[in-house]
């Protein structure tokens, strides 16, 4: 499911697969988009387990920007995601995850 390597996890979206990867431009891009707070107030809603679909929808939407998709957020309100909202939210968290690990750490 993931490349260790480079920080990506895969996402099937209506039966196409997809790598995410969270690049710094598409950090910032996020950031910009966040109703209230920062990365860190992010970070801080899914360890606390407070993340709401709207923080899961802007990781993957930010994720699958950084590996190269041109869509937008409304372009996956009727996606098919494979595993559902909960494989969608494992992603999220796991991309966020890999965004603030050092590479060493992300190889394991």
């Amino acid at each position: 499911m993931t490349n260790p390597y480079r920080g990506e996890v895969a996402l099937e979206i209506d039966g196409v697969q997809h790598q995410l990867r969270l690049t710094l431009g598409a950090l910032a891009e996020l950031e910009a988009g966040l109703d209230s707070g920062s990365l860190m107030d992010l970070v801080a809603r899914f360890e606390g387990g407070k993340v709401s679909s709207r923080d899961v929808l802007a990781l993957i939407v930010a994720g699958l920007r950084g590996g190269g998709w041109q869509g937008r957020a409304g372009d996956l309100l009727a996606a098919e995601i494979s595993g559902g909202p909960m494989a969608a939210a494992r992603v999220a968290a796991e991309l966020l995850t890999r965004a603030f690990l050092p590479p060493e750490e992300i190889a394991t």
